[in-house]
């Protein structure tokens, strides 16, 4: 099995949205100047949806502040998804 690190892992989904048409924006954990902590990577917007997605690899662990920011959007009404390489049949379905 090969190992997808966050930040390839990220460009993926990242470039996913934009070819589906997402409106969308990464915030990359390995680039944190001028972000808050625990902000979710990805935010991406198209036809009426908004959504977040936290982006890790398979043996990441969510830290406490990012699982606040996620109930928080999810408390919003937000679309909220936490995505590892081995849930990429899944971020397809969803950024189609």
């Amino acid at each position: 099995m090969v190992t997808l690190s966050e930040k390839a892992f990220s460009q993926q989904v990242f470039d996913l949205a934009v070819l589906t048409g997402w409106r969308v924006v990464r915030f990359p954990a390995w680039r944190p100047t001028g972000t808050t902590p625990g902000f979710p990577d990805i935010v991406a917007v198209r036809g009426g949806r908004l959504l977040f997605a936290e982006l890790k690899t398979e043996t990441g662990k969510l830290t406490p502040v990012q699982r606040e920011w996620l109930w928080g959007l999810a408390e919003a009404g937000v679309e909220v998804f936490v995505w590892r390489p081995s849930n990429w049949r899944q971020a397809v379905q969803v950024l189609r």
